[in-house]
């Protein structure tokens, strides 16, 4: 029999700021963390470029403002060893894992402690490090530092290619770091599937809770690429929103009439799950349980999603099946919708079918919102800050806006929450996320009872 698994723990940096919680009550206020980049350097690969805008974590020395300072995390002889999106996903980690109150105090110090040859100790397959594990995905890494070490290596030579390159552009290594701060020895597991990457790390560390491989996982994904070469690529491929107007808040469009596309953000998003009875027997806060997962590819197209949204169908179809749950269980559905022409559409339409299935025909009961208005679209990390978001919008009642949602355009008559919060009652709660080679994934949660 499977075990039921729940959240306990939520941890974010993210455009709107550091802090799930910080971020949440942003999002329900209606800001935008989306901004012009166009005055980064180097300002001639900028200023090149068709679009520069995107969803840029704030930077400073004010926690109270929400406000990214790495020193607060990481410390600077480790800062030199990982990438941004590393760094993002410790600080992360640990504000879920502070959350949740695991391992607990006595059991964080004796990590830290503990030096390389002392970790060489047997450690008990029944320890709590045992027993913990880490997922933590992304989509693209660290493309700068990629694009950096080729030009040193194509002007310079060999010997300027910094001995820590490999280690910094892993995938893995957001969950090796974390792993190893924390002592973790269960599951170390990476995820890397465009833009579904964050949904499939959570989805998998429910599953290795689920089938008995681990207690509790630390699980989401995080991205940092806010680089010239990612605009450029994006771009080339069309897939980038235009300047709507001279405020970048603006360009964010999900459903709207007037998207051409999504705009790149950075940041990560970390749940911490665990076993639903080893959570009681701790006493642990219960945000939300994990009721159910579902995956499914297109076969269509490199880039761009079944027309109909199948595929989107086939996920969520899956996914409430796991969670043995009809589609009218589903109080609010936070979408992918990245504000593509024919993404939108399609997940729309995907929507619609599922609902019609279980005999709802009034879509304005359906109520779906896209957060990306506000964040932009993070990429690797997007599901795994959905996921948080969803989780919230249960725990508090309320449904995020879709921002910048002027003239609804993809077929169908939805509740898309635009411009403002909505209070809901929220016990189920639906998200998708959909990638780049036809990968798709739905979750669900549900309010603990």
């Amino acid at each position: 029999m499977l075990r039921r698994v729940v959240v306990t723990g939520l941890g974010a940096v993210t455009p709107l700021g550091v802090g799930a919680r910080f971020a949440w009550q942003r999002l329900l206020a209606g800001d935008s963390g989306i901004v012009s980049v166009a005055d980064r350097e180097p300002i001639e690969q900028w200023e090149r470029l068709p679009s520069t805008i995107a969803g840029v974590v704030p930077e400073g020395r004010s926690k109270s403002k929400g406000q990214w300072n790495a020193d607060d995390w990481v410390d600077p002889a480790e800062q030199r060893r990982m990438s941004r999106f590393t760094q993002f996903a410790m600080a992360a980690a640990d504000m879920a894992l502070a959350q949740a109150k695991w391992p607990g105090p006595e059991a964080v110090a004796a990590a830290a402690r503990k030096d390389a040859a002392a970790r060489t100790e047997y450690t008990p397959d029944d320890s709590p490090e045992a027993r913990t594990g880490v997922c933590i995905g992304s989509g693209v890494g660290n493309l700068d530092a990629i694009y950096e070490t080729s030009l040193d290596l194509h002007h310079s030579g060999y010997k300027r290619v910094s001995p820590l390159f490999v280690p910094r552009i892993l995938i893995n290594m957001a969950a090796g770091h974390i792993a190893m701060r924390h002592n973790f020895q269960g599951p170390n597991h990476a995820v890397s599937t465009a833009c579904t990457t964050g949904a499939h790390a959570i989805g998998d560390a429910a599953r290795f809770i689920a089938l008995g491989d681990a207690d509790v996982m630390v699980a989401g994904g995080a991205e940092s690429c806010i680089h010239p070469l990612t605009f450029a690529g994006f771009g080339r491929s069309r897939s980038l929103a235009d300047p709507y107007s001279d405020d970048p808040t603006q360009c964010s469009r999900p459903f709207d009439r007037d998207r051409s596309g999504f705009v790149v953000a950075e940041g990560a998003a970390v749940l911490l799950l665990e076993e639903l009875e080893h959570a009681l027997a701790r006493g642990a806060p219960i945000l939300a349980e994990v009721r159910g997962y579902g995956c499914s590819g297109d076969a269509f197209h490199m880039t761009a999603p079944h027309p109909n949204g199948v595929g989107a169908h086939r996920a969520m179809r899956a996914a409430l099946r796991n969670a043995g749950l009809s589609p009218r269980d589903v109080d609010y559905i936070n979408a992918h919708a990245t504000g593509t022409m024919i993404g939108d559409r399609a997940e729309a339409s995907a929507i619609r079918a599922i609902m019609a299935e279980d005999g709802i025909t009034d879509e304005s009961a359906i109520t779906i919102s896209s957060t990306k208005g506000a964040v932009g679209h993070l990429l690797g990390a997007a599901g795994a800050i959905e996921a948080l978001f969803t989780v919230l919008s249960i725990t508090d009642n309320m449904v995020p806006p879709t921002l910048n949602l002027d003239n609804p355009d993809v077929g169908h008559k939805f509740n898309f929450v635009p411009h403002k919060a909505q209070k809901k009652k929220v016990d189920v709660a639906l998200t998708n996320s959909f990638g780049f080679g036809g990968t798709n994934a739905s979750l669900v949660f549900s309010r603990f009872q």
